[in-house]
């Protein structure tokens, strides 16, 4: 049985996730999970988050949960969504706290002139509102697995001020444009993540969980 862990730490909307993954893959044990050793036994782990980057670590440390995503990372399949990408860099400016620091890079506020939080630039009614609501277009960068059955430049849903910038450009599988250009989504080995919602993104997202249960990095 592919055994699909959602790594219940406070910080998440869990349950939405656990019935997008039933939807997609009705064949998959989903199971979310709040302990450290159901984590480890599971096949492949989905780490959500919601909330400020602060709040993430500290109850992520709080949780005993830690360790066992850095595990997880380290060796089977691992989607990040939302601040659960996020929470896999390095460090973020909000809050200026450390992340875990599975790839190097740092989380940044949208800032520029074009937006509404800019003390001068475009008139406000011009300019563009943070946190980052709604529906945008997906460019892929390169071609993976979870992409499969997706077209490039495919709607998802979005609830964010703030976007991963990795170290290395090569992490890069997609990107979004808000104001200006920024990485939705990173991959390497064993890992994949994302800034939109897939929960929340109607078949596109769906079809990405589905690819997930059905990957073999």
């Amino acid at each position: 049985m592919n055994t699909i862990a959602i790594v219940d730490y406070g910080m998440g909307n869990f349950h939405s996730v656990a019935r997008a993954l039933q939807a997609a893959a009705p064949d998959a044990d989903i199971r979310i999970c709040s302990k450290a050793q159901d984590i480890d036994q599971a096949s492949r782990v989905v780490f959500p988050g919601q909330g400020a980057m602060p709040d993430c670590m500290r109850t992520l440390d709080k949780s005993g949960l830690r360790e066992a995503v850095v595990r997880a990372a380290r060796g089977k399949p691992l989607l990040g969504v939302c601040v659960g990408e996020q929470m896999l860099f390095t460090e973020s400016e909000e809050g200026h706290v450390p992340c875990l620091d599975v790839f190097p890079g740092r989380v940044k506020r949208f800032a520029g002139p074009q937006y509404a939080s800019a003390a001068q630039g475009a008139p406000e009614q011009e300019r563009l509102k943070v946190p980052h609501m709604g529906w945008n277009r997906v460019q892929q960068t390169r071609g993976h697995a979870l992409w499969q059955g997706i077209p490039d430049q495919a709607h998802f849903y979005f609830v964010h001020s703030y976007y991963a910038e990795p170290d290395d450009p090569a992490l890069t599988v997609g990107v979004s444009h808000y104001g200006a250009s920024f990485t939705c989504a990173v991959a390497a080995a064993n890992i994949f993540a994302v800034q939109f919602h897939p929960e929340k993104s109607a078949d596109h997202g769906l079809r990405l969980y589905r690819n997930f249960v059905d990957w073999n990095p």
